[in-house]
């Protein structure tokens, strides 16, 4: 509650709080809210703003702000999937890493190594090819390719007290593991987490919204955000700003998950953990050196 409140006294904080909890009641109420179904065709299609239809119909006549209250529960809901799974699949044996030996220590440290390596693309890809075209599951198998960024924030927490005085002391005392690091480490630890699952909420909803783009991860005619916004570019010629709508959405729910993460660390002091980046950016900046 402390840092709730330092927060709310934080501009950003506010307005980064403010713009998600709009997101969220979005995808709680948006299909209730729908003023028509969003899966219903008519023949009025590409249709302008009206009355009728606030901001138009799509190529097969139903209406578009009922498809994206509709949609926004899809690419929130696959957010939130990569994020949560990037933070159980990675704190918890960062956290607990530098606790139990050094074959543990290593066997992490080379696994996590080993998922940097992946592209989430690509490997989210092959996994629909294998299991099916779901979103869910695209979602938790890229939630442990992000995983080593939390891996690394636990662990680094965890080094920095690992051989403090009151830790030894438990230790002499007879503490287990696991009470060691619910009384110490997470102390510690959660501030940076924080910091980095904000940041991942912002990383998965760019990966959802690809996916969607694509045509990967759902079945039409479900509606999402980046499926809406491939729909609208293939029709330009009739309503030019259409796409702004989706495309908006989109990057106003990543910039608020960043500028919350920003806040975070201010209020807290807690250290900025490197967001996972695309491959490509990370290979470009590793050819400038």
């Amino acid at each position: 509650m402390t840092v709730l409140r330092r927060l709310l006294r934080l501009r950003t904080g506010r307005l980064a709080l403010a713009l998600l909890a709009v997101i969220a009641l979005l995808a709680v109420l948006g299909p209730l809210l729908a003023p028509r179904d969003p899966l219903a065709t008519s023949p009025d299609a590409l249709a302008g703003i009206s009355g009728a239809h606030p901001l138009g119909t799509d190529n097969l006549g139903r209406d578009v702000l009922s498809r994206l209250l509709d949609g926004s529960r899809v690419s929130v809901v696959g957010a939130l999937e990569v994020a949560l799974t990037a933070l159980v699949v990675g704190a918890v044996p960062g956290l607990l890493s530098v606790h139990l030996g050094r074959v543990f220590e290593w066997f992490t440290l080379r696994l996590a190594d080993t998922l940097v390596a992946l592209p989430f693309l690509l490997f989210a890809v092959a996994v629909i090819a294998l299991l099916g075209n779901g979103l869910t599951q695209a979602m938790l198998v890229t939630g442990v390719l992000v995983s080593p960024l939390f891996y690394r924030v636990a662990r680094a927490a965890t080094l920095g007290i690992a051989r403090s005085p009151y830790v030894e002391a438990a230790q002499l005392a007879g503490a287990s593991t696991g009470w060691i690091v619910r009384r110490h480490v997470l102390a510690k630890a959660l501030p940076p987490l924080a910091v980095a699952l904000a940041q991942t909420v912002g990383t998965g909803f760019v990966i959802v919204s690809s996916l969607t783009f694509l045509g990967i991860g759902v079945e039409p005619p479900q509606a999402t955000w980046g499926g809406l916004l491939a729909t609208d570019l293939g029709f330009l010629a009739q309503r030019p700003w259409a796409p702004l709508v989706p495309a908006l959405l989109i990057t106003l729910t990543v910039w608020a998950c960043n500028l919350l993460a920003d806040a975070v660390r201010d209020v807290s002091g807690a250290p900025a953990p490197d967001a996972p980046r695309p491959r490509s950016a990370q290979a470009s900046a590793g050819g400038t050196r």
